[in-house]
């Protein structure tokens, strides 16, 4: 829509959340409440989007742009623009500076419709967006949209005001309110559609006669009436979409109801949910079909699971590929590859580089970083593997560690195929084992083996008779040796 802009409040301080972060900055369902208005605001703005930001723009400026290349793959947008607010001198303030910025970028007045959102309402979504458009632009074509809900406990939301008629005259902020207004439950959402013109005319004539002494954006309703323009509410029914975050507990709530309705629509696609309300979904996660999910499993970041695969109980995975028919059980996992009916878990932690092929195995207990482990192989048990390459249809016996830092360095380990290694191996990297080649149990293999080659490194087995009794005299154990020994002579 090249005629519609976005500008994000992104500029208050968010002092009730008690944090050196700022308030947008807080995550919700895998995505910062600014990257969830960004997304919103790219839905239907592409590239004309103007985030004002004000308190902690260190730290919000680089947020923008470490999500703009995600904005780019989903919407094909380029930039997002950025103003700054110096002074906090309230909403209609603020908007005068994302107004001026978007004008300076299109090298003259925007023309068209401008969406102010905020970036604290991290379920406002595109499509709330588009509805709130329509309704802005079905004739006659308004010049103010007002997105508004109605909830049964309005305190600290501005009150819509509206004739005997329905129509909207004005937006009264809570600490201006009398008690008949305050008893208004139609609540502003702080999400408007505006006329350009209209907007850039309004916010210069803005004051601050009001209880804080601020430039309140809700004035400009009485501005565009006061001149006989059109202004309309689009009520949604559902609050949830316009509920904003001010303090941790508020944060809580909506991430809480954010995950409800993640957890059902995997259930409406395909997916079996034992406990919903111990399962966590961020909402960038994709969930195919006829996956079931245990309770006690969270799916973080990017993470993609294929169809009929279970996860869980007791699963964190953090953007993971898991491939069909896997199976991943009490395993903490990021950034790495679960192959095709391969099976993980109990108690395995995956790092980031980790590829497991098809029918491959990290059982219990075992830990992989930056491994490849090819199509029918195997680490079962309490193993470290890290830094490898291991050919298909291998097995890695138990408790086997490979070696791969010197103190200064990483060196890489490489396996063949249809190797067999035995319980308690060493492989001290950088070193190569052929294909089909077996080692020994508590075998050190510093030197490459050869294919086919049986692989040992301990001497015969020496039994020092009497050692006990004459080394560590009155102890338990040699008394238990004694008895033992006057038992056999006997």
């Amino acid at each position: 829509m090249t005629d519609v802009a976005v500008i994000i409040l992104a500029a208050g301080q968010g002092t009730r959340m008690k944090s050196s972060r700022p308030k947008m900055l807080h995550s919700v369902a895998g995505r910062t409440m600014l990257a969830h208005a960004l997304h919103a605001a790219a839905g239907v703005a592409k590239n004309n989007i103007v985030a004002v930001v004000g308190h902690g723009r260190d730290q919000v400026v680089p947020a923008i742009e470490d999500e703009t290349p995600k904005l780019n793959q989903v919407f094909g947008t380029e930039r997002v623009l950025t103003a700054v607010q110096e002074e906090q001198n309230g909403t209609g303030h603020a908007v005068a500076c994302g107004l001026e910025e978007l004008d300076r970028a299109h090298g003259g007045a925007f023309e068209g419709t401008v969406v102010v959102t905020t970036s604290d309402v991290p379920m406002l979504n595109a499509d709330t967006l588009r509805d709130l458009l329509t309704e802005h632009t079905t004739s006659p074509r308004a010049s103010v949209t007002v997105l508004t809900a109605t909830i049964a406990s309005p305190t600290g939301y501005g009150r819509i005001v509206r004739t005997s008629d329905g129509e909207v005259t004005s937006i009264v902020e809570e600490k201006d309110a009398d008690e008949a207004q305050k008893a208004i439950t139609e609540i502003n959402s702080g999400v408007y559609a505006f006329d350009a013109a209209l907007l850039r005319s309004a916010v210069g004539q803005l004051d601050t006669n009001n209880a804080q002494g601020e430039f309140y954006l809700t004035d400009v309703i009485g501005i565009a009436r006061s001149n006989d323009k059109v202004v309309r509410a689009h009520r949604i029914d559902d609050a949830h979409l316009i509920a904003g975050v001010n303090d941790r507990v508020q944060l809580a709530a909506i991430a809480k109801e954010f995950n409800r309705r993640l957890c059902e629509k995997a259930m409406r696609g395909g997916a079996t949910l034992i406990d919903p309300d111990t399962t966590f979904i961020d909402v960038e996660v994709e969930i195919g079909q006829d996956v079931l999910i245990q309770p006690g499993t969270q799916l973080r970041g990017c993470t993609s699971i294929g169809n009929n695969c279970e996860i869980g109980p007791d699963t964190t995975l953090i953007d993971m590929e898991v491939h069909d028919g896997a199976s991943v059980v009490r395993t903490h996992g990021s950034l790495s590859v679960i192959g095709k009916d391969a099976t993980v878990g109990p108690y395995t932690f995956i790092r980031p580089g980790t590829e497991l092929g098809e029918r491959g195995k990290l059982g219990g207990f075992v830990e992989a970083k930056n491994a490849q482990i090819g199509r029918g192989s195997k680490v079962p048990h309490l193993t470290y593997i890290g830094d490898a390459t291991v050919g298909e249809e291998s097995n890695i016996g138990a408790s086997s560690v490979f070696v791969n830092y010197d103190g200064v360095n990483k060196h890489r380990t490489t396996i063949g195929s249809y190797v067999r290694t035995g319980s308690d191996t060493m492989f001290i990297a950088p070193v190569t084992v052929g294909d089909g080649a077996y080692s020994g149990a508590g075998t050190v293999i510093r030197d490459d083996v050869p294919a086919g080659a049986l692989a040992v490194s301990g001497g015969p087995q020496r039994n020092i008779e009497g050692w006990v009794e004459k080394k560590r005299p009155g102890t338990p154990a040699a008394d238990a040796a004694k008895k033992a020994q006057e038992k056999t002579e006997s």
